[in-house]
């Protein structure tokens, strides 16, 4: 499994526009989007992020912060030189489940220093923002989609990062082996048991590594991924309770519609209703600043 890649199942851009501003001396904005997720990036010179009632972050030269929250946050100069400053910025409005997973699992800000691999990939987004070029669109769309998973993946490898506690179990050797087959294989019919097998110990101790690591029992933490996945599968064209219940490891519409009603409040077929009611507007990224 992939674990970033579960993280980022969903969030996609679609019709992106982005706001590109170069600001002098002294200055501050407030950006108040309404947005899940904000992706802020520094092509020239440097930043100050607050977020969230939380302690002003600077930001370097191509340095990256998101923003998982809806709640207002303020940019400003770093100093008070006449210094300029390029920012590019993206905003997610997510109406995918996976999506709303991985913002759910972010802190309310995250930043990333300047690092080799996202800085020509930035430098590339500047450039296509101030371009119009056939295609224009759809590179944009792809290279958000880039920017925000090379700023995630770097986030993640930091020291002080706050990943998700499965992210983290991914790497125990007990525990890891059974989240990568709930993940890569959500249909199989798993038990404590078939899993303890799969982590090559008694079922007493992978259950009691696996709620210490995860924070939940590992049954309960797959009945939740499977109706995650469940979620993102209803909104598909053509979806039925049915089908869906078969890719996610029920025999029956029957055990997953209370499953899936348990878990997220709402029966299924009431769940792909809201979805018909709200898509014309669902998927889409909205231009910020």
């Amino acid at each position: 499994m992939d674990a970033l890649g579960d993280l980022l199942r969903g969030v996609r851009a679609d019709g992106a526009l982005f706001d590109r501003t170069v600001l002098t001396g002294p200055w501050e904005e407030s950006r108040s989007e309404g947005a899940a997720l904000t992706l802020v990036s520094v092509v020239r010179g440097t930043a100050r992020i607050t977020a969230a009632s939380g302690e002003p972050r600077t930001l370097g030269e191509g340095a990256a912060a998101v923003v998982c929250t809806s709640a207002p946050f303020t940019l400003s100069a770093a100093g008070a030189g006449p210094g300029e400053c390029e920012l590019v910025t993206g905003a997610y409005q997510l109406d995918s489940a996976v999506g709303r997973r991985l913002v759910s699992m972010l802190p309310p800000l995250l930043v990333v220093p300047s690092g080799d691999d996202c800085l020509p990939i930035l430098e590339l987004i500047a450039a296509e923002v101030a371009a119009d070029r056939p295609g224009r669109q759809f590179v944009m769309d792809r290279m958000l989609d880039w920017m925000l998973a090379c700023t995630l993946r770097e986030w993640f490898d930091l020291p002080d990062a706050c990943p998700p506690a499965w992210y983290r179990a991914l790497g125990d050797e007990v525990v890891g082996p059974a989240l990568h087959a709930m993940h890569d294989e959500p249909s199989q019919p798993w038990t404590v048991a078939s899993l303890a097998a799969r982590a090559q110990v008694s079922r007493a101790a992978f259950a009691r590594n696996f709620a210490e690591l995860v924070g939940r029992p590992p049954m309960a933490y797959l009945t939740e991924w499977r109706m995650t996945l469940a979620a993102e599968l209803l909104a598909e064209p053509g979806a039925t309770v049915a089908s869906v219940a078969g890719k996610v490891g029920y025999a029956d519409g029957f055990g997953f519609s209370d499953a899936f009603k348990r878990i997220r409040g709402i029966a299924p077929s009431g769940y792909r209703a809201s979805l018909t009611a709200r898509r014309p507007d669902s998927g889409s990224l909205r231009a910020v600043g």
